[in-house]
């Protein structure tokens, strides 16, 4: 169902933090111009956990009016609640989005039992596709492949986002779920490699900087073409690498911004990209050619 370059956006805001819409209409279609396969609104790049409720809720809705369909739009609507995320998900399929995505709920370190019944819970709440994201490294929890494959029993569960950080731990999944759930990278420098071993694309931090060249590598990847993949996403991997030399999303707003497509806001306790790592930073965007 979502398959291909799908760009994690980052939330425009003005120098003063507050959000700035007139921007996100601008990436909205800036990504429609470049062929982006789909947009998340309001996932981690997109700071959603400095994002109060009415925020979270308007930047969904507002994106989805923006894309006025012409490209899908996923909104995050995860929390370590589960009745906040029933919540935030209802708010998601009333503001027309096509799917939400639910990351592993972070901090509460459940159980896989609890994992299980928080997801089967938020998809029964909610006839909207869902897709999971495994994120350990940010959640402290791992959503296990033996748990992904019981909730691949779920008719609305269509899909997980896997941040794993293996290649590995995406093939288990896809072979123990076969067609019955997609499974999609979280990690740009594994996004290739993962549709190789029939992933279906890359939820993307890169795509913020290179929607192009990264709609151009799925593409590539999906139809089996190893060595053109492998062609495009080599002048892509030092902005994989850079766009996390400091935590996401501060990179990669001060990217766009270089592309004046936003202003420089991000909320505390994000702070701006050290000007240390700028000219790191310029120049994987030159080696990619966006600059």
């Amino acid at each position: 169902m979502f398959h291909g370059s799908m760009v994690a956006l980052v939330t425009p805001m003005h120098d003063d933090g507050s959000l700035d819409f007139k921007a996100l209409e601008r990436l909205v279609e800036f990504h429609i111009e470049n062929g982006t396969d789909a947009i998340v609104a309001v996932g981690t790049t997109g700071e959603s956990a400095t994002l109060d409720h009415d925020e979270h809720s308007l930047v969904i809705r507002k994106t989805v009016e923006f894309a006025r369909g012409r490209v899908p739009v996923i909104g995050g609507t995860g929390s370590n609640s589960t009745a906040e995320a029933i919540q935030l998900t209802r708010g998601a399929r009333e503001s027309g989005c096509d799917a939400v995505l639910l990351v592993a709920p972070y901090y509460n370190k459940p159980t896989q039992e609890g994992l299980y019944r928080h997801f089967k819970a938020i998809a029964e709440a909610c006839p909207i596709p869902q897709i999971l994201y495994n994120v350990p490294g940010r959640t402290a929890c791992d959503l296990l492949p033996e748990t992904v494959e019981r909730l691949s029993e779920i008719p609305n569960i269509v899909a997980i986002k896997e941040a794993h950080g293996t290649v590995q731990r995406a093939k288990d999944i896809v072979d123990r779920c076969g067609s019955r759930l997609d499974v999609v990278s979280g990690d740009d420098p594994n996004a290739r490699e993962t549709i190789l071993v029939g992933g279906k694309g890359v939820i993307s931090v890169t795509a913020n900087v290179a929607p192009r060249l990264m709609r151009e590598m799925c593409a590539a990847a999906l139809r089996g073409d190893r060595e053109e993949a492998e062609r495009i996403d080599a002048r892509l991997a030092a902005l994989h690498k850079a766009l996390f030399c400091e935590p996401n999303p501060i990179p990669v707003k001060w990217a766009v911004q270089q592309l004046g497509l936003i202003e420089g806001g991000i909320r505390l306790p994000m702070t701006p990209l050290q000007e240390q790592y700028y000219e790191t930073v310029r120049q994987a965007m030159k080696l990619a050619g966006v600059l």
